[in-house]
């Protein structure tokens, strides 16, 4: 290949990889907003449910941003990398998000219980650090182990053209 053919491909492969991020930074900011908007319903909202219960409060908002990034990520961001194989897609996606999902209960606990920092405004920079870092490996992890299929291999390939039979031999292509 040539420089001046592998300029055109290179940035090619860089638009479709920037605009891979921006969807899944996209589903990602939705995701976001349905974590730690619910999170802090459930903690400081009316009725104080889970007041005192910051670990079961995010455990439940991770929850529902799951559901929301599955959708988002299967469906718009890897769309066209998704396997045949769902069961084993589905399992490593749910494998990779208990990752960034204790990555992120992780921070909260450390920062909660450990450093001692309890207030809302603490509570939330640490949900915003756990939601940050667990968004990279997610990001990684689905990129390298559940979303595989090569875009030109996702969709089954089209079935061969056949001609028509010319049983007198009178057929003449030019």
């Amino acid at each position: 290949m040539t420089a001046s053919a592998a300029g055109p491909r290179r940035l090619g492969f860089t638009r479709a990889r920037l605009l891979e991020i921006s969807r899944f930074l996209s589903v990602g900011a939705v995701s976001f907003v349905v974590d730690l908007g619910l999170f802090n319903l459930l903690r400081f909202g009316p009725g104080d449910l889970l007041r005192d219960k910051p670990i079961t409060a995010k455990v439940i908002s991770v929850a529902a941003a799951t559901l929301v990034s599955w959708l988002g990520n299967r469906y718009w961001t890897f769309s066209a990398h998704k396997t045949t194989r769902r069961g084993r897609e589905l399992l490593l996606y749910a494998v990779i998000n208990v990752v960034g999902v204790l990555i992120g209960i992780g921070t909260l606990a450390f920062s909660h219980y450990v450093l001692d920092l309890r207030t809302p405004l603490e509570d939330n920079v640490s949900t915003i650090l756990g939601i940050v870092l667990g968004t990279i490996v997610r990001y990684i992890g689905y990129k390298k182990l559940v979303f595989t299929a090569r875009e030109d291999a996702a969709a089954p390939p089209p079935p061969p053209v056949q001609l028509p039979a010319d049983p007198e031999g009178d057929f003449d292509p030019a």
